[in-house]
Formats: structure tokens, sequence, C-alpha cells
């Protein structure tokens, strides 16, 4: 079922049936998944609500942001591919048209460093989403704009970073170790539960999309390392990593 990909634009529900635009709302969107990091950035910002994303789950409310005179949307992005796909649909439809989404990721490489930064070149479509939006393939491209300048943000506050690959899986308790080798031999360095699919919707849509990685757990030892995975641990340097997002926001807005 998963290679009976059809694409057709219309479906039986589209985001136009269900969405309405929010007017004047910033271009270029900011996304965390952490709550506990959206709260502290909320917390510590100018922020002004403008929305929200609504579901059976609940509200949650969309900012809008001041960054250095520059105003930018800001949201909690869903955890998982389904929603965070659907979230992306939503606030393309309210008018965004430049997405900036960043997160935890597990590692599959112990050399890389707790709460480090990782920028995915291509990501494994171990997901079911992604089949719904482009033809099937092992891997999809991400990260097709914006890489320069944000490397450029990176050199302004100091930070290392790994590029690679990344593997996206749907199922966070059935990494295996025979899985998490295959994927390594693939060339994977990390894992993590979005991003093939949110890439996919944006070159379904036609919308800007880019992602980064702050290191997490790590699945290469015998016995799986949690290390800063918990939201509220080191929680103070995941601020700091957050002002990147900012800071890339700020270059690519008009």
């Amino acid at each position: 079922m998963l290679f009976e990909f059809d694409e057709s634009k219309e479906a039986v529900i589209n985001p136009n049936n269900v969405i309405d635009k929010i007017n004047n709302i910033p271009e270029v969107a900011i996304a965390c998944y952490s709550k506990s990091l959206f709260d502290k950035i909320v917390e510590g910002a100018k922020c002004t609500v403008i929305g929200e994303i609504s579901n059976t789950n609940g509200k949650r409310k969309i900012y809008e942001v001041e960054y250095n005179k520059k105003k930018l949307t800001l949201f909690l992005i869903g955890v998982g591919a389904p929603v965070a796909a659907c979230d992306l649909e939503d606030l393309h439809e309210m008018g965004v048209n430049k997405f900036i989404v960043f997160g935890n990721c597990g590692v599959l490489d112990k050399n890389i460093d707790d709460c480090s930064i990782i920028i995915p070149t291509e990501a494994i479509r171990d997901e079911g989403t992604s089949y719904h939006y482009i033809e099937p393939n092992k891997t999809i491209k991400v990260n097709k704009k914006y890489v320069t300048e944000f490397k450029e943000v990176l050199d302004k506050f100091g930070y290392s970073y790994t590029e690679g690959m990344t593997w996206t899986t749907d199922a966070f308790y059935r990494e295996t170790r025979k899985k998490l080798e295959s994927r390594v031999s693939m060339g994977a360095k990390c894992v993590e539960m979005e991003s093939s699919a949110l890439q996919a919707v944006a070159d379904f849509r036609g919308f800007d999309f880019f992602t980064f990685f702050y290191a997490g757990d790590n699945l290469d030892l015998p016995e799986w390392d949690q290390r800063s995975l918990s939201g509220d641990v080191k929680l103070d340097e995941k601020s700091r990593i957050a002002l990147l997002a900012l800071e890339l926001g700020y270059k690519i807005s008009k």
C-alpha cells in the first residue's frame, strides 16, 4: 500500500477546508518539539498570541515573536511524522512559507557530543507519512535551502556541527539493534521521528523547510544512554540553541 502513490493535489479533505488565513502572519516560522524549551522561549521573548493549532488533543498557541526588530511566527510542533506534517500543512495554509524546525535526536555515533548540533543532509524514510506526499524511495534529500546561512549562524555563535544522514522512524519502541546497525551501514548518524515526512510535505506544497537537531540520547553503546533526552535536562543550554533558530529566521526573513 505504501507504493500506491497518488500525485493529485486535491484530496477529499484539503487544508483550506478547515483552516483560515491569519492576517499579516510572519512568513517565517520557528518550531520546536520540546514543550519545556518552547515555554522557556516564550517566557524570555517578546511574544504575542496570533492564533492556535487545534485538534482533539487540545489547543496550542501560535505566537508572533520579535527578534532583532523582525517578526517571526513561533509554535510548538507535534511529535511524530503524522501530527507534525499536519501542523506544517495548517501553518502553511495560515500564511507561513518558510519553516525552521529544530529539536532533539538520538545519536548513532558515540563520538557526537551531547547537545551538539547536527545538520541532516538526507533522511531515511522509515515512516509512512512521506509516502502519501512523494514517490516511494528509501531516502529523501533534506535541507535544500539555507544550509549556508545556518553555518554562518553557527560560526557567529561559536558552534561546531556534524553533517550527515538521519534515520526517520515512527516507531520509537521498535528501534531494534538489527535495524540500528542497518541504518548505520546506510550512513545514518542520528535518529528522529519527523524529518523525512516534513521535507516531503514541503516538496509537495512548495514551501521552504529547514531542520536541525541538538544531540540527545546515545544508541551507540551496549546499553542505551539517555544523556540529555529529557526536555528539562540542560534546559539553559538548549535555550541558547534556540537562538540559532531565531537568528536563522532573522537572516531569511524579508
